[in-house]
């Protein structure tokens, strides 16, 4: 006889499902970066960070060959992300041991925003590492920028998030493009241009403790099972006799979690600020710099979003033609 097999009813999505360490994420620098790296030829940064300020809507022309619309306007949702200049306040050394990278030395730029103290604590003696590590690439497996926002020219925030940046080219490259940036503003035009695909970070939602219905979408039960009706039915076989993590739906925390979402296009880079009728609610007018991305991207407004070059698609660059921005008011 066949053994009998049934599938788990209901989808489990990502477990465990607990709270993110912090409230903006990072990228995880491992073998997709490494591939990344590979594909490039020029040393650039493979990140860069917003604010997310809300969504919109853009008309534009398709221009995809053998599209049914090709020639046609139509109008596509895409979300505003603030991008106000990353300052680069610090390089960080890697070397490679066996058990993963580890810490090699950090250098610190000399004239630092008075902001990042109310993030960090700042040393007195500041840059006096970098002729020191001059000698000893041949020890270093990996350089990284260090960068802090400046939220002070999106929607007022004082306190920076910090965090580490990616480059492409090799281990020298990467040293002379490190030390031209250190005390120096960085900006989104210089690591993306418009039609790339990237790959968006960030922290979702928080919802808070909810029940299973909501949680893992279990059925609703009728009036006569027992007087519950947003429960599940059982909490597992008898054998063994105990309930097996992850197996069973329960309810318990919800959101305010870290996702990636993949292959997402850059439809605009924009310098002249956004200001729809009324503002962005819950966010205000953005001033200066920006980015449009299709689609919807996760995390509540105000929420530092991460984006890098898609390592799925870092070879497709598609630029579209935008007719119109919607600058409606969303009052």
């Amino acid at each position: 006889m066949a053994k009998g097999h049934k599938p788990k009813a209901g989808s489990r999505a990502y477990w465990p499902k607990k709270r993110a360490k912090r409230i903006y994420p990072k990228f995880k620098h491992s073998r997709e970066m490494e591939r990344i790296n590979s594909k490039i030829k020029e040393t650039r940064p493979l990140e860069f960070g917003g604010y997310k300020a809300g969504m919109t809507n853009v008309i534009f022309t398709d221009n995809r060959k053998g599209s049914h619309t090709q020639g046609q306007d139509l109008s596509k949702a895409v979300s505003v992300l603030d991008c106000p200049p990353l300052f680069v306040f610090g390089i960080k050394l890697y070397r490679k041991t066996q058990s993963g990278y580890e810490t090699h030395g950090m250098v610190w730029a000399q004239d630092l925003k008075k902001d990042l103290a109310r993030k960090l604590d700042v040393p007195k003696k500041k840059g006096s590492e970098l002729s020191k590590f001059e000698g000893e690439l041949d020890r270093i497996s990996d350089v990284r920028l260090l960068v802090h926002t400046q939220p002070r020219e999106g929607f007022g925030k004082k306190r920076p998030e910090v965090f580490e940046i990616d480059l492409s080219g090799t281990m020298e490259s990467k040293w002379k493009y490190a030390k031209e940036k250190l005390g120096k503003e960085m900006d989104v035009s210089e690591v993306f241009s418009e039609g790339e695909y990237v790959d968006v970070n960030s922290v979702t939602k928080g919802r808070g403790f909810q029940g299973v219905v909501k949680r893992f979408g279990v059925k609703i039960r009728t009036r006569k099972n027992k007087g519950k009706r947003r429960h599940i039915g059982t909490m597992g076989p008898v054998t063994p006799g105990r309930v097996i993590p992850g197996a069973i739906a329960q309810a318990g925390q919800l959101g305010f979690q870290t996702r990636t979402e993949f292959g997402k296009k850059l439809v605009r880079i924009g310098k002249e600020g956004l200001k729809i009728k009324g503002g962005f609610l819950g966010y205000g007018d953005v001033k200066k710099n920006y980015v449009l991305i299709e689609g919807s991207v996760p995390g509540p407004k105000k929420r530092l979003v991460l984006f890098r070059k898609s390592y799925r698609k870092s070879d497709l660059r598609e630029p579209i033609e935008i007719k119109s921005v919607s600058l409606e008011s969303q009052q």
